[in-house]
This record gives C-alpha cells, sequence and structure tokens, in this order.
C-alpha cells in the first residue's frame, strides 16, 4: 500500500476553543500520506474540536485480522480520549468504536465515525467536570498485542479532571492552554493493565495499579506480558489471565516500556529505572 500513517496532535490553544470554531482539521487525528510525495491519501479525526487535550498520539498499531468473518487490513488506537478504535488502513473507513475506560464526553458514533457528544462538554468559567481528565485514559505509553493470544495489552489511567475556560493571552515561551484545570479532588486517580479483544472491544482481564500508570507494556511468545507501575515495580503477567507471575521493586516510578533482545542466545529483559537500566534473563 506504501502508505505512512501520522498520528497528530491536539489544537491551541489546548483548552479553549472561541477562537478557532470548527473541527479544527487535522488535529487529533490519524492522516495515511504517500511517503513518496507527501499526498494525503485519507484522514480520521478521533476528537473534532478538542479542549480538553485529547492529542492522537498514542501509538497505533496495524494488524491484519478477521474481521467480521473476512480478512482486513486493520489500524488500531486505544486513544487519550478513551475510545478504542478500529479503522480500515486502506481506506481510512471507520469500523468501530468502543469505551475502555470511563468517559463522559460521547454517547456514540454516526456511521462515519463522528462522536455524538454527551450534553454540554465545553470548559466553563464555573468548570465543567469531564472524564477522561487531561491527561487522557491512555497517553504515548507502547501498547502490544499477542497473535497467540489475540489480545491488546495497554496502560489505562482512570482520571477525571474539572475544566474552566478563560480567554487565552499569548506569551512567546510560554505553555498556551488558554484555560485552567484542576484534578476532581474526591478521588485518586488510579490505573490499569488491560487485555481487550481488539475485535470485539471486550475487557478479557484488568490488573488495578493504586496509581494511574506511565508505563508501556511488552507481549512475548512465552505467554507473558511485562509492565510497571508508579510504585517501581516492573511485573510480567500470564497474557491469558493477567495472573501476576513476578515482579521486582525497582526503586523509583516507572514511565518508559520493557524491552527485550537477544545475545549470544540468551533472551534479556531491559527496563529504564531513574537513572538506571535494569536487565533481566533467566539462570543460566
Amino acid at each position: 500500500m506504501n502508505l505512512l500513517y501520522w498520528p497528530v496532535g491536539n489544537p491551541g490553544p489546548d483548552l479553549y476553543g472561541k477562537e478557532r470554531a470548527g473541527d479544527n482539521l487535522y488535529t487529533d487525528s490519524i492522516v495515511a500520506l504517500d511517503p513518496d510525495t507527501g499526498k494525503l491519501k485519507w484522514h480520521y479525526q478521533f476528537t473534532p474540536h478538542d479542549t480538553h487535550d485529547w492529542d492522537a498520539n498514542e501509538t497505533p498499531m496495524l494488524l491484519d485480522l478477521n474481521w467480521q468473518g473476512k480478512p482486513r487490513k486493520l489500524l488500531l488506537q486505544a486513544n487519550r480520549n478513551g475510545f478504542f478504535y478500529v479503522l480500515d488502513r486502506v481506506t481510512g473507513e471507520f469500523l468501530s468504536a468502543k469505551p475502555f475506560a470511563r468517559q463522559t464526553w460521547a454517547q456514540g458514533f454516526d456511521k462515519k465515525g463522528r462522536p455524538i457528544l454527551k450534553g454540554e462538554t465545553e470548559p466553563s468559567p464555573e468548570g465543567n467536570r469531564q472524564c477522561p481528565g487531561l491527561a487522557g485514559a491512555t497517553n504515548w505509553m507502547a501498547p502490544s498485542y499477542n497473535p497467540q493470544t489475540g489480545l491488546f495489552y495497554f496502560a489505562v489511567r482512570e482520571t477525571c479532571d474539572v475544566f474552566f475556560s478563560s480567554a487565552p493571552k499569548y506569551i512567546e515561551g510560554k505553555p498556551f492552554w488558554g484555560s485552567v484545570f484542576r484534578g476532581v479532588t474526591e478521588e485518586r486517580e488510579w490505573g490499569m493493565l488491560k487485555a481487550l479483544d481488539p475485535l470485539t472491544g471486550e475487557t478479557k482481564w484488568d490488573f488495578r495499579y493504586d496509581k494511574a500508570p506511565w508505563a508501556g507494556t511488552l507481549s512475548t511468545s512465552g505467554g507473558l506480558v511485562f509492565a510497571a507501575d508508579e510504585d517501581g515495580y516492573l511485573m510480567a503477567a500470564d497474557a491469558k489471565t493477567g495472573k501476576i507471575l513476578w515482579r521486582i521493586y525497582t526503586g523509583t516510578r516507572l514511565s518508559t516500556s520493557p524491552m527485550t533482545f537477544m545475545l549470544d542466545g540468551r533472551q534479556y529483559l531491559t527496563m529504564g529505572s531513574g537513572a538506571a537500566v535494569m536487565t533481566f534473563a533467566l539462570p543460566k
């Protein structure tokens, strides 16, 4: 197909939309480009006229699966706005969007995949509580997929925020928010490692974290999913059941993704932890 899939960030000012009417294409979108010419082949916008900083820079995944009984080339993304999307990566056709975390802004989608808003979602002078919060229901941390289980593994952030509107004032070199937000104080943020069936959007299992995570996942052919949390634990879960099989305290919060490599016939697991790089292997 010779296509380059490029996720796009949010519009500015981030949280104030009155000075940028309309959908603000191509923000919060995935665009498919001809890498030889730069010509736009198709686009899909996840969050039109975004006023909550829900950019689309989460990692898209390309899979060839049977969709509704027929082989199809798919693009999947767990988006910051709280929905898991399935698109046809050849044409850009919208196929499905299912919530994977708390969300209060959309009640569904039309046939073309445009979200149908649930009441008033815009930030206001009095404050408007919305889920997910500013940091999103997931973010830039890497997801993974295991063809043996057919499951998509990713980190979920369960947070809500109150969004306030105020007229923006641009100051060179300063963040251009246009509004302010605050966390919802009656609850603590939390999160989970989630295993999801990408063909149905159904959660097969999840493992709850005490805090909303910033670390990605690694799935292996040995039936494991490696993940990490804000308390500093690197862990391995059973890819089918989510049972934690191994974990180690690294000494600091973890905000990167585990990786694996082979050297001289031996497989290693590596994870960045603060200023250190920690590497593990099975005993010889």
